[in-house]
């Protein structure tokens, strides 16, 4: 069991690790945020849809029941990755990231309405320390510059991020993590299509090797282990543990985008990581 645990909780960091390159990837690349999902969708349907064949996974719904909560998932997901990416163009990978990183403490405060859970305390301890390590990341307020509208968004996206993945949570039983991540993106790739014929791709065609790196890494096998992970962990244990995300995508973008983090982003950074620790030890004792 021991091992086992430590396994999930690995795979669980990996897939953190992965889908932090999304924040300075939604930087980087030089495209209309809707027409960047829809590549991203498209793609990581192709890649996914290639494995789930390989494995040999059942792609069947099981039940007309489940097909609203999943429509509504991926709708949320797509709401959540645009408002995203406009967060991270607005002001910058570290805001962007860490403004989104309330999700966790919004899940935790959610996941009693979805679940058979009760509000657990611990929880909203660190999520509250989260937020403190967000609170000290975070340079001085001005309402009159973008950075806050940046932040806002982040914070819109963490709401819908939350609630996607405690909606998702019903269905990881009955279906594999692939198999889900690959109906949400077809979902979202259909509904795009509307954005992308409006707004054009003319200049995808030097963009290609970042959407490539965005629609296998941090899409098809990011998010599928993240999903995955949700049948070891409670989806708060899972948000907590995935708080490291903003750590790794700072020093990302500080490697390839020379955004330079400053002396507040490594103590919040290490309140963060001490969560992400707690959380470590406290979900392996359940």
């Amino acid at each position: 069991m021991k091992n086992q645990h430590n396994t999930h909780l690995l795979l669980l960091t990996l897939a953190t690790l992965l889908i932090s390159t999304s924040g300075a990837l939604g930087k980087f690349i030089a495209l209309p945020t809707p027409v960047i999902i829809w590549w991203r969708c498209i793609l990581g349907a192709i890649f996914l849809f290639v494995f789930c064949r390989y494995k040999k996974l059942a792609l069947k719904i099981n039940s007309k029941k489940d097909i609203p909560t999943i429509v509504l998932s991926a709708l949320l997901l797509g709401i959540h990755w645009i408002t995203y990416f406009y967060a991270l163009k607005l002001s910058n990978v570290a805001l962007g990231m860490l403004s989104l990183f309330t999700f966790p403490i919004i899940t935790a405060f959610l996941e009693p309405f979805f679940t058979k859970s009760k509000l657990n305390l611990v929880h909203i301890g660190l999520g509250i320390l989260v937020l403190i390590g967000i609170y000290i990341l975070t340079p001085d307020f001005n309402f009159k510059n973008t950075q806050v509208k940046g932040i806002l968004l982040g914070l819109f996206s963490a709401l819908c991020y939350a609630l996607r993945n405690l909606i998702l949570k019903r269905h990881v039983y009955t279906y594999n993590g692939t198999v889900l991540m690959l109906y949400q993106i077809v979902i979202l790739g259909i509904v795009l299509i509307p954005f992308v014929l409006t707004l054009g791709t003319s200049n995808i065609t030097t963009q290609y090797p970042y959407i490539i790196i965005l629609a296998l890494v941090t899409t098809a096998i990011g998010h599928s282990l993240f999903i995955h992970s949700f049948k070891h962990f409670s989806v708060s244990s899972a948000s907590i543990i995935g708080s490291a995300q903003p750590i790794f995508g700072i020093i990302i973008a500080y490697f390839f985008l020379n955004e330079i983090p400053k002396v507040n982003t490594f103590i919040g950074g290490f309140i963060i990581l001490l969560t992400v620790f707690i959380e470590s030890i406290r979900s392996k004792k359940d």
